[in-house]
């Protein structure tokens, strides 16, 4: 049947526009909100990371316990169940804040906005890598037991938002809390089924991401206890009393049209994307260079990861045009355009595959491996680049619909 092909980021293309806030005043509303959630996740992290550990290394910053009361228009939220979602939260924050000043930056401050943007990304991507890394072992043993035939097909993911939010809370360990093994991990006497060439596959990656995020979490310990981390926090402290806007004409301003500059790069990113060969499900080039000695990326991911930023800021400005603030992609509510949130997991889909193959060519290009060890990894590059071309034809498949809100 044919579609309606409509604006797929035209917030007011579903059943009726968002309301639209005043303009400035409700940007300042949505960073303060933010940076308050930032402050409280940082205490609660440290209450219940911290000081289970004796290390003060997780953020006992003595700007983030008393400046919650500083933070404007928010009630108390529920308190996380311990430092994982606590560390969680404080990642969603600093995401929000980063991509808020990247899009309305010519009402901010330019100095502190420049200064601000970049020490909340660093600190996002510091406290994500941990959690990235574990998630990405599982994903392959998974894999490897799917294709050796040892184990049943892993769980189909549960329709909503609410079901990978509560496996994103069981999988990501907070960055000062010990190490230990992910529940979906296969456990020995399960890796006893896989081949041999499968079973000394899993153990080599297991060394590998395992080693890799231990240096991960020593990293979070060591940027969560630096004098770079606590600059960050106190200037969100006084965020959330102060937003340091460009001036007076800065409060009034309208901000559609710096949330329709988001948009369009976002549309002009996805015109660039190969639309017409991820209309199939499988593209054989996925697979070419994949096992090259070359350890550069593949050359086709880079569009995709960008389109994925994209779509994460557009959301956000989304966010402060409806005055709401929404869940990220773990979560949505009822004023949210499913049809971009599917696009975003079909993203994330997209980019937790990519990274698997690399990880799968990486332990491939180890020395003086086994043939049949070589020949696994071989057999799990494959199939993650198939899990690729799959993710881009969910992309595809959902961005030409038409856009549905709740």
């Amino acid at each position: 049947m044919a579609q309606r092909h409509l604006d797929p980021t035209d917030p007011t293309a579903a059943a009726g526009p968002p309301p639209v806030p005043a303009g400035g005043d409700a940007l300042a509303d949505y960073l303060r909100a933010q940076a308050t959630e930032f402050l409280r996740a940082l205490r609660l992290h440290r209450e219940s990371g911290a000081g289970a550990h004796g290390n003060g290394a997780s953020g006992a910053h003595p700007s983030g316990a008393g400046a919650l009361d500083r933070g404007r228009g928010r009630g108390p939220a529920p308190a996380p169940d311990g430092p994982v979602d606590a560390a969680r939260a404080l990642r969603r924050a600093a995401r929000r804040l980063s991509g808020t000043l990247h899009t309305f930056q010519p009402l901010l401050d330019a100095e502190w906005a420049e200064a601000m943007r970049p020490e909340l990304a660093w600190l996002s991507g510091t406290l994500a890598l941990e959690h990235a890394y574990a998630s990405r072992l599982d994903r392959l043993l998974q894999a490897l037991h799917r294709l050796s035939g040892s184990a049943a097909f892993p769980a189909q993911q549960q329709a909503g938002r609410a079901a990978p939010a509560r496996a994103a809370a069981t999988a990501d360990p907070a960055p000062v809390a010990p190490l230990a093994p992910s529940v979906t991990r296969p456990s020995p006497a399960d890796r006893g089924n896989l081949t041999v060439g499968a079973a000394k596959a899993g153990a080599l990656l297991d060394r590998q991401l395992t080693l890799a995020r231990t240096r991960a979490h020593s990293t979070a310990l060591q940027a969560l206890g630096s004098s770079r981390f606590h600059a960050v926090a106190d200037k969100v402290a006084l965020l959330a009393s102060e937003v340091p806007l460009k001036d007076t004409a800065a409060a009034a301003a309208d901000l559609r049209p710096l949330a329709a500059a988001a948009r369009d790069r976002l549309t002009d990113a996805v015109a660039a994307l190969p639309l017409v060969t991820a209309g199939n499900p499988y593209n054989a080039q996925a697979l070419v260079h994949g096992l090259s000695p070359d350890p550069a990326p593949h050359p086709q991911d880079a569009q995709w990861h960008q389109v994925r930023l994209l779509l994460r800021l557009h959301r956000y400005a989304l966010e402060v045009l409806a005055g709401t603030d929404a869940e990220d992609a773990d979560g949505a509510d009822g004023t949210t355009d499913v049809r971009l949130l599917a696009a975003g997991e079909a993203l994330d889909r997209h980019r937790d595959a990519s990274e698997a193959a690399a990880a799968a060519a990486q332990a491939a290009r180890t020395p003086r491996i086994a043939p049949a060890t070589a020949y696994a990894l071989g057999v799990l590059h494959a199939d993650q680049r198939h899990e690729v071309e799959a993710a881009r034809y969910a992309f595809q498949h959902s961005w030409r619909k038409e856009p549905i809100r709740l």
